[in-house]
């Protein structure tokens, strides 16, 4: 079970953090990609390194496109919501800085924006408000609103000069009650001027909206009425034109999204200097080069090579354990949704991990009627048969008895350890470290404590069990020496040289088992040589022999030749006999001349080769006379061998097609599936995939390819849809292999854009 990641994001402490790279959305969304994130990458590379306007802010519009659709009119805040979204790819298509061979180059070509939605941009100028000049009658009308409100400006002026109302008025200000302009009069004023009574103030005083003023305010309401049902029309007529493009709506609404999660991120990792981890890994070795987690006000930055599969983490309380802890699952969590951190990126490697799970909080619960270990066993239940996750434990043994505890979570550590799970605790208890000290799996990590100064230095100390130095972490929080000098008495001297003891014994156990895991390896190196040399010395007798025998057969043949010429007696059938005879010879020694060139030439440096039942790659050619191969195998071994024991691997044939072959398209070049007119009726020129697991996808495709390349076609197109990217990933893996491939690529925007493949055969 995954949990949120809301819920990790709290866990984790990266609240603050991940708020604050919200705050870079140009409208609310989860912080989480769809689809392949690994696509993404160049794209981020690429924004970098081009100076770009954030987008502005923009609301959601799901329901303005649901209401499209529905045929309906949108009010004009909501038509300018479009409008914003239009006008900013329009304007990153006209960036002068994003040269033709970048990728979001092209990104951007497949965005087409219909001419008439581009008018549209030159309706609204950038306060949402339609400019002057568009429309005659929608301009007429605001002309003469503001000319009443001039009016009513001068009517005002004319009464306060009047001398006829001087006597009654109590101040010469104008106020303003319920949007109404009135004067404020004494009793009597009746004689000089006529109005509505609006209010009166506490002294008894009245509050007059003078008679003229209401009657230009009258106008005002109708020529604002017969402005709403102008500007109804005019967003009718408009919200026609957006209906027409419905789908474009919806398409480059989904793409501002998409775009708008990899600038907030480009921007936040530019605004805080931070970095993205991007680097492809090969397997699941953490390796993080100061790293600091986003938390931490004073950080200390933390360097850890976390190679096997669990990293146990002891030693002193208040030493940076779960920070550390946090740290690590903090960087995963971070680089699987390409989110930019402190660290130095280019020395540092995080996997990816599908799932991600910490159990760090006190699950004790007493609403629930749950106790603390019954929480913890309940989260371990969750998870047990997790795949490819990532999990961290704070406190292991937290809310049960230590020993019980230890033998249970050997149990547990070591089936989440067989399920190939990673694994990340902390502990204060030497009995699991020592139950589990002998695992090659595992991996020690101490907390160091400065016993000179009494303080944790927050540093670790690899390979070694760190002690919990519980007495002097209390002494150093208060605790009077003379209950401490107890505690110590109580505990006994007995159990202190125990817990040092456990410690040498885990350590020296840990050194050993790497002294053995390296006598092993140069063993099986050994061998491996061994075996090498005796597949050399068998493959050169073998080569002997085949040779002897050839040049034999060509000998006799030869003889041959020249008894026919002498049994016939006559100098011309001799001569032609010699010359048969040395011509045959001539071809032995150019054939096998040719044969050991080939054997010498066969493979040069980067082909892909097959090495017993292992792939590899050669690097070079050695020895004095070129004749050996020095390669790599996919294990990481590296050996020289003769060309004879080599064989050329699949992988010279179905290489991956790079970026050069992929599938060029100009701008207004339109891209053709190009058939036989003959097959048409037979066979489909496309493929839909949706739905469908990546096995029963990947038959189905490979079916459809090869009914596609016996009817003729020379370009067909595979439908896979975005999704999680697990099946695109299928796809784009069998295409690279497939021998009939030529090329493919992500089909045009109008033919499914990133949700299909167009593929040349």
């Amino acid at each position: 079970m995954q949990e949120s990641y809301e819920e990790i994001v709290k866990k984790l402490d990266l609240e603050d953090f991940i708020s604050s790279f919200e705050a870079f959305f140009a409208r609310p969304k989860p912080i989480y990609l769809q689809g392949d994130k690994a696509g993404l990458v160049p794209f981020i590379k690429e924004l970098e390194n081009i100076v770009f306007t954030p987008p502005p802010k923009v609301k959601k519009l799901e329901n303005s496109i649901l209401h499209l659709k529905k045929i309906g009119t949108l009010k004009l805040e909501e038509i300018f919501e479009f409008i914003k979204i239009i006008r900013y790819f329009s304007y990153l298509k006209s960036l002068n800085s994003i040269s033709e061979d970048r990728l979001f180059y092209k990104y951007l070509q497949n965005i087409n924006i219909p001419q008439e939605l581009k008018e549209l941009i030159n309706i609204f100028d950038v306060s949402a408000q339609i400019k002057n000049g568009i429309y005659e009658e929608y301009d007429s009308l605001l002309l003469s609103i503001s000319r009443q409100k001039t009016q009513i400006s001068k009517i005002l002026g004319e009464i306060l000069l009047s001398n006829k109302l001087t006597p009654y008025l109590v101040d010469r200000q104008i106020h303003y009650i319920n949007g109404n302009e009135t004067l404020l009069l004494k009793s009597g004023f009746n004689i000089a001027i006529k109005g509505i009574i609006i209010s009166r103030s506490q002294s008894g005083f009245f509050y007059l909206l003078p008679t003229e003023i209401h009657n230009v305010h009258q106008k005002i309401s109708e020529l604002e009425q017969e402005l709403q049902i102008c500007l109804y029309e005019i967003c009718k007529k408009i919200s026609s034109t957006l209906g027409k493009h419905i789908l474009f709506l919806n398409f480059i609404n989904k793409e501002f999204d998409k775009f708008d999660h990899l600038q907030a991120r480009i921007n936040f990792a530019k605004a805080y200097n931070l970095e993205f981890v991007t680097h492809k890994t090969t397997d699941k070795t953490i390796v993080l080069k100061d790293f600091i987690h986003p938390a931490l006000k004073q950080p200390k930055p933390i360097n850890i090579e976390f190679a096997s599969q669990l990293l146990m983490i002891t030693g002193v309380n208040a030493g940076g354990k779960t920070m550390l802890l946090k740290s690590i699952l903090s960087s995963v969590f971070l680089a699987k949704h390409l989110l930019p951190m402190k660290i130095n990126a280019y020395a540092s490697r995080i996997p990816n991990f599908k799932n991600l799970q910490a159990i760090i909080a006190d699950p004790q619960n007493s609403k629930n009627d749950i106790s603390t270990f019954a929480g913890r066993m309940l989260n371990f239940s969750q998870i047990l048969n997790t795949q490819d996750l990532i999990i961290a434990v704070d406190e292991i043994e937290l809310g049960t008895d230590a020993d019980e505890a230890s033998s249970l979570y050997k149990v547990l550590l070591e089936h989440l350890l067989d399920k190939n799970a990673k694994i990340i605790i902390t502990t204060h208890h030497k009995r699991l470290a020592a139950l589990m000290a002998n695992d090659s799996r595992i991996q020690m990590c101490a907390a160091i404590f400065d016993e000179v100064l009494q303080v944790p230095t927050y540093g670790f100390l690899h390979g070694s069990i760190g002690k919990s130095y519980a007495f002097e972490s209390a002494k150093r929080y208060g605790i009077p020496s003379d209950l401490i000098h107890k505690a110590k008495k109580i505990y006994g001297e007995d159990k202190e040289k125990l817990n040092e003891l456990i410690e040498k014994s885990a350590a020296l156990e840990i050194e050993l088992a790497k002294k053995s895991s390296i006598l092993d390896l140069k063993i099986k190196e050994y061998e491996r040589k061994k075996q090498e040399q005796q597949d050399v010395i068998e493959s050169l007798k073998m080569r002997y022999a085949k040779e002897k025998f050839e040049l034999e057969m060509t000998y006799n043949q030869a003889l041959n030749e020249i008894k026919v010429g002498i049994k016939n007696k006559e100098t011309s059938d001799m001569h032609r006999s010699i010359n048969n005879a040395n011509k045959i010879l001539n071809a032995f020694k150019q054939i096998t001349s040719s044969e050991h060139f080939k054997s010498q030439k066969q493979f040069k440096a980067g082909d892909h080769v097959r090495y017993g039942s292992q792939e590899g790659i050669v690097l070079a050619k050695t020895g004095k006379n070129n004749e050996l191969l020095l390669i790599e195998l996919d294990g990481g071994i590296k050996l020289k061998t003769t060309p004879e024991k080599l064989k050329s691997s699949r992988s010279n044939f179905y290489k991956p097609i790079q970026q050069s072959q992929v599938l060029k398209q100009d701008k207004k070049q339109k891209i053709e599936l190009n058939m036989d007119k003959n097959t048409r009726n037979s066979v489909n020129v496309s493929l839909d995939l949706h739905g469908l697991r990546s096995e029963e996808a990947i038959d189905k495709l490979d079916k459809f390819l090869s009914d596609a390349l016996i009817a003729g076609f020379d370009e067909v197109l595979i439908y896979h849809g975005i999704g999680t990217g697990k099946l695109s990933f299928s796809v784009k893996e069998f295409l690279s292999s497939h021998p009939k491939v030529v090329a493919f690529s992500d089909a045009p925007i109008q033919m499914g854009g990133f949700g299909a493949k167009l593929v040349k055969l």
